[in-house]
């Protein structure tokens, strides 16, 4: 059990070395190929993040995995990521990797089957209205569940104002 609270030099400089190593690898990558690579825009960027942080981790504190493999997997996820985002272009590609946007709320209209799709509690929603600083549900235009797992709170005081359709154009109702 006490090897459990115990390191050597010899550990400590390495870890060292591989977290700056890795470190400054990710920074260069991410200049390279750009900031989309921490985004929330999609749920493959959500994972793409996730996997970073995984790798960066794995190859900081496992004595199996080396610096070079671990800039070298690196390397591939970025390129996974730049090639994705280039495809997703097409209809097609975008619909298979990413999520839609779904409506939750149509005006003061709670849309409860798509709360329900969602997995967003009431409760939830109500967070969500009053951190829009909403204090009436009569000033609400549309809630939307995003693609990155976000509410979005469209909301005005004027009555008169309406959405323009071509911000909900991709959102389900």
């Amino acid at each position: 059990m006490s090897e459990w609270f115990e390191i050597s030099m010899t550990a400590m400089l390495a870890m060292f070395i591989t977290a700056v190593g890795i470190y400054l690898a990710t920074i260069l990558f991410t200049r390279i190929f750009g900031k989309r690579s921490f985004s929330k825009m999609s749920s493959f960027d959500f994972a793409m993040t996730v996997a970073i942080g995984s790798l960066i981790a794995t190859t900081v504190l496992s004595k199996t995995v080396t610096l070079s493999e671990g800039v070298f997997a690196l390397l591939v996820l970025y390129a996974l990521q730049l090639g994705l985002a280039l495809i997703r272009r097409y209809k097609a590609v975008q619909k298979l990797v990413d999520n839609t946007p779904l409506l939750l709320m149509d005006g003061s209209d709670i849309l409860y089957d798509n709360l329900r799709k969602a997995r967003v509690s009431e409760g939830d929603l109500r967070s969500k209205l009053r951190e829009a600083n909403v204090l009436s549900l009569d000033q609400v235009r549309a809630v939307v569940f995003e693609t990155t797992g976000d509410i979005a709170v469209l909301h005005t005081d004027d009555r008169s104002k309406e959405i323009e359709a071509w911000l909900l154009e991709d959102v389900d109702r």
